[in-house]
């Protein structure tokens, strides 16, 4: 099912590798509690697996799993699992994310095991692993999104929260009728420069522009459990997300959050979520392309980083059942600033998943 790094088997090298650094560095750890890398430290009677720390490996060494974590080839064992869609077929104007889940993974090497900011510890609660790609087809748009849905359907049956790195927009669409298969209709957080509801494209049903529509129709969404935030940019008709508004979702255009913090909204946001299943999507056009050009379609005047922080904290609480950051187009940023971006908001997103643990 999952591909991308089949013929590695990395989990049992790390730990033989930590191991033996663990035993070195004892003394050091005992003194510098919490930015040691050991393997052999257990919490609630469970071992899990801990990215190693660039203290003792040096970032540009190994093969570039997302945070550095091992690889399997399947979901069974996890709590959570990083997992790559590398399409850009559904695009409409730049290409080049497919390639946005192997340059995430490498700009993921920068991340550490804590979250400063929210004393998030996910790798002493969760276990976690890089399950690699799913295997699209390049060719065929309908037959990569069986594929996707087929995939999810097994990683959703381990009980794994899937988080993803795409690929364009399109591919919420199959995991989410993988998603609702299990749980029913969930409520969706979409951060979006785009509300993605258009109906038909080109003569296209299936596409980046379309999935949110698709979804709605299909019942995979609990349309008063849905919000939309980030919304903008020039629209085929005077009102581009009337659709949105008539199907019940709340629509928060970025003009309401223009020189503000986000966290209020979010409040807001937990509130209307309340205690049901919640899938988050978030498209890294929903930044300002000041700070994220590499993406297919870029409008100006977006969130900053900060507000995409807030956005994703602000989920804490939720009964997350799955993520996505889409929409990274690493041709288009040379700095891979795009990528890197990408990289800590889905780090962020492992830090609210449910039962993490915070010091």
């Amino acid at each position: 099912m999952l591909s991308a790094f089949k013929s590695l088997n990395l989990s049992r090298a790390a730990a033989n590798f930590f191991s033996s650094r663990a035993r070195k560095t004892s003394t050091l750890c005992s003194e510098r509690r919490g930015l040691c890398v050991n393997p052999d430290r257990k919490y609630s009677g469970k071992r899990f697996n801990v990215p190693p720390s660039a203290e003792f490996v040096a970032r540009v060494s190994g093969i570039p799993t997302m945070a550095k974590l091992p690889f399997q080839d399947s979901a069974a064992g996890l709590d959570a699992a990083f997992i790559g869609v590398p399409i850009d077929t559904g695009t409409s104007n730049r290409p080049g994310a497919r390639f946005g889940p192997r340059q995430i993974r490498v700009e993921s090497a920068l991340l550490r095991a804590y979250n400063s900011g929210t004393r998030a510890a996910p790798y002493e609660s969760l276990m976690v692993a890089d399950i690699g790609d799913v295997n699209v087809n390049v060719y065929d748009l309908k037959d990569t999104c069986r594929r996707i849905r087929e995939a999810y359907r097994k990683i959703l049956a381990t009980g794994c929260i899937p988080l993803t790195m795409g690929g364009d927009h399109t591919i919420a669409y199959p995991i989410l009728q993988a998603v609702a298969e299990k749980h029913g209709p969930v409520g969706l957080v979409h951060v979006d420069a785009h509300a993605d509801t258009s109906d038909v494209v080109l003569g296209e049903k299936i596409g980046h522009g379309t999935p949110f529509r698709r979804c709605v129709e299909e019942g995979l969404l609990d349309c008063k459990r849905v919000v939309q935030i980030g919304l903008r940019g020039s629209g085929y008709s005077p009102d581009s997300y009337e659709w949105s508004r008539a199907q019940g979702f709340r629509v928060v255009q970025v003009e309401e959050c223009w020189f503000k913090s986000l966290a209020p909204l979010m409040s807001e946001v937990r509130a209307q979520m309340g205690s049901g299943p919640v899938y988050l999507s978030f498209d890294i056009d929903a930044l300002d392309p000041g700070f994220a050009p590499g993406t297919g379609t870029p409008e100006i005047a977006g969130l900053t980083p900060i507000q995409g922080v807030e956005i994703i904290r602000g989920c804490r609480g939720l009964n997350l059942i799955g993520c996505d950051l889409v929409e990274v187009s690493p041709p288009y940023d040379t700095t891979g600033n795009t990528a890197l971006t990408g990289a800590n908001l889905l780090f962020e997103m492992l830090c609210v998943l449910p039962k993490v643990k915070y010091h």
